[in-house]
């Protein structure tokens, strides 16, 4: 065949198009026509960069950066096999940013999921009722609402959710696995849960709407109580101060806090309640990546009372923050497990699109100035803890095997019986010691 001719050749090794024309095809006219086009495209591109950079105050690193981005997303709409939403590769692109900080609590919210989030700090929200942690890519209960659709099948803390609705936790992100398990009051999801001991089993549960009640206490002798906290909500600063005042009608003379398997929460309600118990000073720093701090203090003349906190591997965030406090202040001593070890802080940013951003902002330190995230708080005193925890609305503290409570009695007791309430150094010497030293 004479004349013109196009050959085009397929790499089968990498689905690379190149296409090849002859020798004849090279006329000046097209070179001409093809290097116009090229300049053109080219001006446009720099300078559309360059006043983008301009406004937005980037150097030449930054608008190269930009130029990176803008240019594979032009690629991917021009070229891909199938049409493509520019909104939904703007949305990946958000997300896959937030994934490469490699930080479980930064996520990119759309816009379901960031409308739930915003709901499920209030009292109440929809969802089968319980509180689950994200590490290590696996997936965790840490906490069981008391009736709640969780409870009421029989989930556990320290259970693993290995699937949701048939998809494996491990392909999905955190905030997938939340919307997932959240959804439309009586609809229903099923988990295939795995506990110690027992083989893995599938739940199905129907989604409710869940009423939080954080706050639970009992006197446990004439002079000893008991309070339980959950996990801190908006109305959870309120409820302690209730429960505290019925409590103190009642005779206390030392307090139980309990915040085992209590996974965190709004960070105002745990201000409110160590402004009742920590004496004056320091309760937390926030302390930003500039090293700007925001400083929580308390205006507390003295401790009232001998605590003792209980915690344990599932204890995270605020429930970590109000017992450093505490434990640094020597207005109570830790009996229990090391902490979750969560001490960071996260802010909702919303977006343009009722999406948002939940992103690590800060992280918390003790009055000490030790920063417990991904280190959690020591206990004085460290028990391995019970095998089930005190249910919020039928706390039953005499029917249970609990080694941890019993030793903070006895802690407590001592203490009493002292005449103390700060627990200072010398309350870990023994009596015979301390008069030697004399």
């Amino acid at each position: 065949m004479r004349g013109k001719q196009v050959l085009i050749f397929f790499s089968c090794a990498n689905d690379i198009f190149v296409p090849t024309l002859t020798k004849g095809s090279r006329d000046l006219s097209n070179k001409k026509f093809f290097i116009g086009i090229a300049i053109t495209a080219l001006v446009s591109i720099v300078l559309t960069l360059g006043i983008i950079a301009f406004l937005l105050g980037l150097n030449s690193k930054n608008a190269f950066d930009l130029g990176r981005f803008f240019v594979a997303m032009r690629f991917i709409e021009g070229n891909y096999v199938e049409s493509v939403e520019r909104g939904k590769l703007i949305d990946g692109a958000i997300s896959g940013m937030v994934n490469s900080l490699g930080d479980p609590h930064s996520i990119y919210l759309a816009p379901q999921l960031y409308s739930q989030l915003r709901a499920e700090t209030s009292g109440e929200f929809g969802g089968i009722g319980v509180y689950m942690s994200f590490k290590n890519g696996g997936v965790q209960i840490m906490n069981v609402i008391p009736d709640g659709p969780g409870q009421r099948v029989g989930l556990l803390a320290n259970d693993e959710i290995l699937e949701v609705d048939g998809k494996p936790v491990s392909k999905m992100a955190p905030g997938e696995v939340a919307l997932k398990i959240r959804g439309q009051i009586g609809t229903n999801v099923k988990l295939l849960i795995r506990r110690e001991g027992s083989e893995d089993t599938l739940y199905s549960l129907t989604r409710d709407n869940i009423h939080v009640k954080t706050v639970a206490g009992q006197m446990i002798d004439d002079r000893l109580a008991y309070i339980k906290i959950s996990n801190f909500s908006e109305d959870t600063g309120v409820e302690f101060d209730t429960t505290i005042k019925e409590l103190k009608e009642q005779g206390l003379k030392g307090l139980i806090l309990d915040m085992r398997q209590n996974p965190g929460g709004v960070i105002t309600s745990c201000v409110q309640i160590a402004r009742r118990i920590v004496p004056a000073g320091k309760i937390t720093s926030v302390i930003m990546r500039d090293g700007s701090a925001e400083v929580y203090k308390s205006d507390l003349e003295a401790a009232q009372f001998p605590i003792v906190v209980l915690l344990d591997k599932n204890s995270a965030s605020a429930a970590e923050l109000l017992a450093g406090a505490l434990q640094d202040t020597k207005a109570a001593i830790v009996v229990g497990e090391t902490s979750y070890g969560k001490g960071s802080v996260q802010t909702l940013i919303p977006m343009a699109h009722e999406d948002g951003l939940k992103l690590t902002i800060a992280k918390y330190y003790t009055p000490n100035g030790k920063c417990i995230d991904g280190l959690g708080i020591t206990p004085d005193v460290e028990i391995k803890s019970p095998a089930s925890a005190h249910q919020m609305y039928d706390l039953k503290l005499d029917d249970n095997e609990d080694a941890q409570l019993a030793e903070a009695e006895a802690l407590l007791n001592h203490q009493i019986d002292a005449g103390k309430i700060l627990f200072d150094d010398n309350f870990w010497v023994k009596p015979e010691e301390n008069s030697a030293a004399q």
